[in-house]
């Protein structure tokens, strides 16, 4: 039966390719989102798609690194740990559509899906997942269209992370394409949590025995603990840190 599943779910992709010249000639698609399909230039949509998410993707990531560049420079601190990016699979994307209720066209994959562009910011401490949504807002070409935060108001399975759908300029030769983006910022001990849950969740295909959820929510509790106790040690650091470089300029001006 899964293999079946699999199956209608690959010929389904195939036929959004065929689909994407008859069904998408000269539509204009939500955030100004467009894909040109004229009589006779061979353009193949779905490449067109790839190619501009790929582009967002590429242009959020620099953008994170100079900022998390900057921030080094002036407070000799790196918020960002590392960057995980990826493009969903035209199979997820068909099986999300079929979940909404639509048919798997480009046009409906484009209006109604946000994450085809993934982006996954990991970060070390709580506190620095609210800079770095600030810093994002902050950025005068980026347009925050909706935010979850999971943080503040986890599952009830326990799951946490800052969630944020944007849009970002793409820059083309003829036209700007305004494509959206999900963003997911975590802490390292969520993203772990979160990167065992992802795979129990397929192995049960969303069904896994009580005992295993009821673990996972006791793993989460421990995981938030830990994400505090880290925080509150970190800004202990920084105090003792901060006293010993005042005492030291205190000394070094009473030696004069």
């Amino acid at each position: 039966m899964q293999n079946f599943r699999n199956e209608k779910a690959s010929m389904e992709v195939r036929n959004m390719t065929k689909w994407s010249q008859s069904l998408l000639r000269q539509k204009r698609l939500r955030g100004n989102m467009e894909f040109k399909v004229e009589n006779g230039d061979g353009i193949d949509s779905w490449k067109e798609v790839t190619l501009v998410y790929s582009a967002a993707l590429r242009q959020m990531e620099t953008k994170m690194q100079i900022l998390n560049d900057e921030f080094q420079h002036v407070h000799q601190y790196n918020p960002i740990e590392h960057i995980k990016a990826r493009i969903k699979t035209p199979e997820s994307i068909v099986k999300k559509l079929k979940r909404y209720g639509q048919e798997s066209t480009i046009d409906n994959m484009v209006k109604y899906i946000n994450d085809i562009a993934g982006i996954r910011i990991i970060c070390s401490f709580t506190s620095d997942i609210y800079r770095i949504a600030d810093m994002i807002r902050d950025q005068r070409d980026i347009k925050v269209i909706a935010v979850k935060d999971y943080i503040t108001y986890p599952k009830a399975s326990g799951y946490k992370s800052y969630h944020m759908i944007v849009s970002i300029p793409v820059y083309l030769s003829d036209r700007t394409v305004d494509t959206k983006v999900e963003v997911q910022i975590r802490t390292v001990a969520m993203d772990f949590w979160a990167s065992l849950e992802h795979k129990i969740h397929y192995k049960f295909e969303g069904d896994a025995p009580e005992n295993i959820k009821n673990e996972l929510v006791e793993c989460a509790r421990m995981v938030s603990d830990l994400d505090a106790r880290m925080l509150s040690l970190n800004e202990e650091i920084l105090a003792i840190s901060k006293k010993r470089e005042e005492e030291k300029q205190l000394n070094s001006g009473t030696s004069k």
